[in-house]
């Protein structure tokens, strides 16, 4: 009778330290997704920056300033539930005024215009690996929370179940090529 006791109360603190584990990595992965999205706004944010300073630095003719400058100021004021169509729109935008390489020659002969091709560059790079890093840290919690044992007890406690970060990001071709940036 003693021993069975014993074993049954070891079993219990196995599988007591067990699901302490399985929360603290359901914490630890709830917490790289807000770093993660942390870091995607701020690219996100970045670029659509430099799309609004390039956009108002009269390099480009007016209907591409225009079109850039609407995009990038209703992405950066969208409101969180129409951030990603704003985002998208930023992208389209960005291929519409950037798809051809003569867009970009001309951004780089006016003054200061190669460190503005430079930066809208490495932002528009940027976005996509921050978009990646955030989903597949979304994805990695989503796996970790169908689990049975973290639904039964509730191990992920009153986190919201985690989104991905949905949107068109594909980069302009004349800006995604561009060696040395």
């Amino acid at each position: 009778m003693t021993s069975t006791l014993i074993w049954i109360v070891v079993a219990l603190a196995a599988i007591g330290l067990y699901l302490s584990w399985t929360a603290g990595r359901l914490d630890r992965l709830h917490s790289r997704i807000d770093a993660a999205r942390a870091a995607l706004d701020a690219q996100l944010l970045r670029r659509a920056s430099v799309a609004q300073e390039l956009a108002t630095a009269g390099v480009l003719d007016p209907a591409a300033s225009m079109v850039l400058y609407e995009a990038a100021h209703a992405a950066r004021q969208a409101e969180e539930d129409h951030r990603e169509v704003a985002e998208s729109d930023l992208s389209q935008a960005l291929r519409a005024v950037f798809g051809e390489t003569e867009q970009v020659a001309a951004v780089q002969a006016a003054p200061g215009g190669e460190d503005a091709a430079r930066e809208l560059a490495q932002a528009v790079r940027r976005v996509p690996m921050a978009r990646r890093f955030h989903n597949d840290a979304v994805r990695a919690a989503r796996a970790l929370r169908r689990h049975r044992k973290v639904r039964w007890f509730r191990l992920a406690g009153h986190a919201p179940f985690p989104l991905a970060f949905e949107m068109d990001d594909e980069p302009p071709t004349a800006l995604a090529d561009r060696p040395g940036t």
